[in-house]
């Protein structure tokens, strides 16, 4: 759908203004729009593989459905009970059968406004700690998590863990002074080494013969 046509009125203005605020594209192709079709892409990832943005589509038969994250597309609609059929069985007796329908919404701005709350209470609120990255985590282990690292003997690790920190940090410092001390004592010596080789090595020549000046 191009931009004219959320500007078409103020309820396809309302459903844009949300799109904008929930950072939902609509990547409708040409082909989808000639039939009717609407499709959404959230910033949110699905949980399977391979992983993608999360794509939710309107489509002119009053269905609304989820794209891409699971084996196949799957209807967001509401669901009813239908209108229940009786089964005559090989005794005479009739058995009853009833089965649950979608119920379908055959107004577009209606499916939009639709798609805008499912989304938002789907996988906005339920999934409120869900990253563009992909990685989510549930509610449930995030409050485990949470209430770990505020216990006792949580917060008696990190201590420790930080005073260790320190200790490393305090011998590596005196391990550089060490170091440093030893340079400096190295250093006067390795110079007067040098010196005496260079002394070795000065020769005179007297009468033919080569003496070596000590």
């Amino acid at each position: 759908m191009n931009r004219a046509k959320y500007n078409s009125d103020t309820r396809y203005e309302k459903v844009f203004h949300n799109m904008e605020l929930l950072g939902i594209q609509d990547v409708t192709t040409m082909k989808q729009h000639k039939n009717g079709t609407i499709v959404w892409r959230l910033p949110i990832k699905n949980n399977h593989f391979p992983t993608s943005y999360i794509e939710v589509a309107s489509f002119s038969t009053g269905y609304v459905r989820n794209q891409n994250s699971g084996y196949s597309n799957y209807q967001l609609n509401k669901r009813c009970d239908g209108e229940p059929e009786y089964f005559q069985l090989d005794n005479g007796d009739y058995r009853k059968f009833s089965t649950r329908s979608c119920v379908l919404i055959p107004i577009e701005i209606d499916r939009l406004e639709y798609l805008i709350s499912y989304c938002l209470k789907n996988y906005y609120i339920k999934r409120a700690n869900e990253v563009a990255d992909g990685k989510y985590v549930s509610q449930s282990y995030h409050d485990h998590m949470l209430e770990n690292a505020n216990s006792p003997t949580v917060t008696r690790n990190l201590r420790k863990i930080s005073e260790l920190h320190d200790r490393i940090y305090e011998l590596e410092s005196q391990v550089e002074e060490e170091v440093k001390r030893y340079d400096n004592a190295v250093q006067p010596l390795e110079a007067e080494l040098a010196e005496a080789r260079v002394r070795q090595d000065v020769s005179v020549i007297v009468n033919g013969h080569r003496y070596k000046v000590l």
